[in-house]
């Protein structure tokens, strides 16, 4: 009976030791790593000087004389870090006739006051947006594409 115990010990300190040798060996492929994302920032109030983007869509803009020049066709924002990069003017025509889309960096836009309400102003003049770049939009892509014939 003595040898059976010594047996079953020996046995028992091999299959351990060969657990042991099994989880301290290096495996060939990497390790399978998972990182979360940080959490979602949630805003406890929204900024004071935020204006919606409903304000801007189909705004008049003006130049710095107080002419209108045009209206806000749309807001382009960056997918990437969720800024605001340009504003599409619709510009020129008459009744809707040979109006143009151009491109304005949204750093170039000034909001001044005109009959107690706030409006958007470019420095441009009439001729600056004449053979400006013309843009359409294609609703296929969801971008706008860049014209190579401008109204003259």
């Amino acid at each position: 009976m003595k040898n059976n115990l010594i047996a079953v010990i020996a046995l028992c300190l091999l299959i351990t030791a060969s657990v042991a040798e099994a989880q301290q060996a290096p495996t060939s492929q990497p390790r399978a790593t998972t990182t979360l994302a940080p959490p979602t920032e949630f805003l406890a109030t929204v900024p004071a000087d935020s204006l919606p983007v409903t304000t801007w869509y189909k705004q008049s803009v003006y130049d710095t004389t107080n002419t209108k020049i045009g209206d806000v066709a749309d807001v382009l924002v960056s997918p990437t870090d969720g800024k605001i990069t340009a504003v599409i003017i619709g510009v020129g025509g008459f009744l809707g006739m040979g109006e143009k889309d151009v491109a304005v960096a949204f750093n170039e836009i000034k909001w001044t006051m005109r009959d107690n309400k706030n409006y958007p102003t470019i420095k441009a003049t009439k001729e600056a947006l004449r053979v400006a770049r013309s843009f359409k939009y294609d609703p296929k892509t969801s971008t706008w594409i860049l014209l190579n014939a401008s109204i003259k």
